[in-house]
């Protein structure tokens, strides 16, 4: 096999999906590539002729292999859609609030042997052995995700993440985060602790100077087992994996990782490592600039993101191997002109390119784990426990 790269330009999206209605009918009418099209002067030929021409305006003859994912996760979440593209079916998620769920989780902290404090009067956080915070996300969908915000001077990451395990096994949240930082010590934790929308209490992660160096973080999803997702997999069958940005903090594996944001840096870092990688490498690349300026609304930041992706790959695709396969999507939508600023529930496209590859119509995929299932079969491993490989369908004879 030749290398095997999955460039995720985060938040594109081409189209509602058609349970919009039912499942998020505030993005009935989302559509992140149209609407930044029609918004701005965007250009991104080499896209365009690989198979949005056909995608979206029905047009054109396709130079890659092109057709539509459905999100098989519930809503539209990154954690959840990376999970879901490594092969992954992630359950339905609850909607859960400390107020709610903090007993249950204290029980089943201390049936655990920790000890458990609530360190608020009239609060719902918990203070788990004197160094940990268990409380509502601030930042997420309200109820979507449990924070473990841990002091690193006190206990190791790997110890906290433990304890993060026993608060996901018994809560159906989407998501629990366990994170920390040696800046940031129990003190600074509890002086951030902050009250929001009369129902939540958690730590306000920004104010407690927990990001940049030395940040650890694990996220741990409903119904997720990474043990069972294609890059596990890969790596117990002696497949390098590499990890170059978002991938990096929410897809599970050992090999090299970088979590570098700026995309300019996300495309250099995939192109250093790409050409000094083995043949049998696998490189899983996330542009997240796209969503974090469809969160901003910002049209014209989301435009340049795009263009910047756009020549890179129009420049990269001359550098592949005969062997080489690039599959390039989505893992939402995020519609900086749908009126909020939260990802939109959209198909995503589907584009994979390589010598040996047939510029075939994919139709709509039920799920993006087909990606997965069709990444396994070309590196030769077994396949994940969701999704269908198509590469029968795309592989020349």
């Amino acid at each position: 096999m030749g290398k095997i790269s999955l460039l995720i330009l985060d938040g594109f999206g081409i189209g509602a999906m058609d349970d919009c209605a039912e499942v998020k009918p505030e993005d009935m009418n989302a559509n992140t590539y149209k609407h930044l099209r029609a918004a701005t002067k965007l250009h991104i030929p080499f896209l365009y002729e690989l198979g949005l021409c056909r995608l979206v305006d029905n047009e054109g003859e396709p130079k890659a292999a092109y057709g539509k994912n459905n999100l098989a996760h519930h809503g539209a979440d990154t954690y959840m859609g990376h999970q879901e593209l490594m092969g992954s079916k992630p359950g339905i998620p609850q909607n859960r609030f400390m107020n709610d769920v903090g007993d249950h989780i204290k029980k089943c902290l201390e049936e655990e042997g920790c000890h458990v404090s609530v360190p608020i009067e009239g609060g719902s956080i918990l203070l788990v052995n004197g160094c940990i915070v268990v409380g509502d996300n601030l930042e997420s969908s309200p109820g979507n995700i449990i924070n473990v915000v841990c002091d690193l001077n006190q206990i190791t990451f790997e110890e906290a993440s433990k304890i993060g395990r026993v608060v996901r096994s018994c809560v159906d949240t989407s998501r629990v985060i366990v994170f920390g930082n040696k800046k940031s010590d129990i003190v600074d934790i509890l002086s951030a602790v902050t009250k929001k929308n009369g129902s939540q209490w958690g730590v306000d992660s920004p104010k407690t100077n927990v990001y940049g160096e030395g940040y650890h973080v694990l996220h741990l999803g409903y119904g997720v087992d990474f043990h069972k997702q294609f890059p596990y997999i890969a790596e117990a069958n002696h497949v390098p994996v590499y990890r170059i940005g978002k991938t990096a903090d929410v897809i599970q594996a050992s090999g090299f990782k970088d979590p570098v944001v700026e995309t300019k840096d996300v495309l250099r870092t995939y192109r250093h490592h790409y050409r000094k990688a083995e043949d049998n490498a696998v490189f899983l690349v996330n542009v997240q600039e796209t969503d974090l300026a469809g969160h901003k609304q910002d049209v014209n930041w989301y435009k340049e993101v795009l263009e910047v992706s756009d020549r890179f790959i129009g420049e990269f695709i001359k550098e592949m191997s005969d062997e080489d396969v690039l599959f390039i999507t989505g893992d939402h939508g995020n519609d900086p002109t749908i009126g909020h600023s939260n990802h939109t529930r959209e198909q995503t496209p589907l584009l994979v390119i390589g010598e040996k590859i047939t510029p075939v119509n994919l139709e709509v995929r039920t799920t993006m784990a087909d990606i997965a299932a069709t990444m396994a079969e070309l590196a030769g491993v077994p396949q994940p426990e969701y999704g269908k490989s198509f590469l029968k369908e795309i592989k020349r004879a």
